[in-house]
């Protein structure tokens, strides 16, 4: 099993029920097992257009590689009605595959850490709500990183939407 760490963001229709039934959806595919979610963030866009957004994290073990973790957010993205009609559109959904184990990975269709990872409030509040001391690798730990951007407007909202407790996988 790998941990995974999964961003989630939407700015269209009902963001922060789209996250949580995201979450759950996350949940109960076969080879993922949620064992941490974050508190809900809601943001101003950056680098995008349209409404502030609603984020949050998920920590994942996972059978999947990076490339079938990635597989799935986007038919999970669909699903929940994602459209790209251009770069940085408002989104009924944005899954974002952060980190995968400690696995460096940058080929066409995926980069992994995230290439903005470290540049990003509604990601690093997030991940420091799970692991303050998870080093990004090539960035530095979570904890440190959140300094560069403390300019962001940014407010912490709720707790996500998952039990504490690891959820089962049903299949």
């Amino acid at each position: 099993m790998t941990v995974a760490y999964v961003g989630l963001g939407a700015n269209l229709g009902d963001a922060r029920q789209t996250l949580k039934d995201a979450v759950v959806c996350l949940a109960q595919q076969a080879g993922v097992t949620i064992v941490a979610r974050s508190h809900l963030y809601h943001s101003a866009p950056v680098d995008a257009d349209g409404a502030d957004y609603y984020n949050c994290v998920v920590a994942l073990e996972t059978r999947l590689s990076a490339h079938q973790l990635l597989r799935l957010c986007l038919d999970i993205e669909q699903h929940f009605g994602r459209e790209r009609p251009y770069k940085h559109a408002p989104r009924t959904l944005d899954l974002d595959v952060l980190l995968y184990g400690e696995e460096h990975i940058n080929d066409t269709d995926l980069t992994v850490p995230h290439p903005r990872i470290a540049a990003r409030a509604f990601v690093l509040l997030p991940l420091n709500d799970l692991r303050p001391e998870l080093e990004i690798p090539g960035h530095g730990r979570v904890t440190d990183l959140l300094a560069g951007v403390a300019d962001q407007r940014i407010e912490r909202v709720a707790l996500c939407c998952c039990p504490n407790k690891r959820a089962a996988n049903t299949k």
